[in-house]
């Protein structure tokens, strides 16, 4: 496997690091290692299992050729997200969350068709046959509707899965996803609640290093996942969407994983 997890590659980026523990979410408590400084220290050993889980998920739906949303609006994620999603050709949300996004997504559509309605103006012509200060306004909304619903132009129906960096500041997100039973994929950082999403990465979600290595390879896994419907396709033996059903609807069981040791020497 191409993204096969290494746990020093995690050890180095930061992923172990979670938060103070006087802001510890109990839940949270299996994939804890130890306590250091007051700081809460993530079982890297777990977190690699986690990810190898959520990766096979990961591939078996892109392979199907559906879509994965990715969530981040915090300012260390945005970059990093809307880079990597865009490599795996991904739609990703950066900028804030459209309220609806999900459970009012035929509204979000129309807002959608309106770029690509004022596209087609500036292509036939009738842009230029509006005064001034209505090409103005047009180019105002043009631009409002690209910051925030660019980078999902092409996702023409519901995705099959949300991968969310921090799932306290894109809550929102999480319950719009749990109300139509869309499974989500999430880095879990100490202080927030592994309940609320099917595929838990237990991970720091605050540093940047930490966000770009799981970022790095979940998105790998996705680009398997589409490299093998390429190659499936050309043999006429497609990944069907009721194989995906079977991964979205129910949450794979947790891994077991042998307790590490230790991780390594600050």
């Amino acid at each position: 496997m191409a993204n096969k997890v290494e746990v020093k590659d995690l050890l180095e980026a930061g992923v172990h690091f979670g938060h103070m523990t006087r802001k510890w979410d109990p839940n949270m408590a299996p994939y804890i290692y130890m306590e250091r400084n007051g700081i809460h220290i993530i079982n890297l050993y777990k977190t690699a299992a986690k990810i190898e889980e959520a990766n096979e998920a990961l591939k078996k739906i892109a392979a199907s050729g559906r879509k994965v949303l990715f969530v981040a609006t915090k300012k260390q994620a945005k970059d990093i997200v809307a880079e990597k999603a865009a490599a795996a050709n991904m739609p990703y949300i950066t900028e804030r969350w459209p309220g609806g996004m999900l459970t009012n997504f035929v509204t979000i559509r129309k807002a959608v068709k309106k770029m690509a309605s004022i596209d087609r103006m500036k292509k036939d012509g009738t842009f230029n046959t509006l005064s001034k200060k209505e090409r103005l306004q047009v180019d105002r909304l043009r631009a409002k509707l690209e910051k925030n619903l660019g980078s999902i132009a092409d996702m023409s129906r519901l995705p099959a899965a949300l991968f969310v960096v921090d799932i306290k500041a894109e809550h929102i997100a999480v319950k719009e996803a749990q109300k139509l039973n869309i499974p989500v994929f999430a880095m879990v950082d100490t202080n927030s609640d592994p309940r609320q999403v099917e595929y838990v990465i237990p991970a720091n979600d605050d540093a940047s290093k930490s966000i770009d290595k799981i970022l790095s390879l979940v998105t790998g896994a996705i680009i398997e996942g589409l490299s093998e419907r390429g190659s499936e396709k050309d043999g006429d033996a497609v990944v069907t969407e009721d194989a995906v059903e079977e991964v979205v609807a129910t949450a794979a069981p947790a891994v077991e994983v042998e307790e590490a040791k230790t991780t390594s020497e600050e």
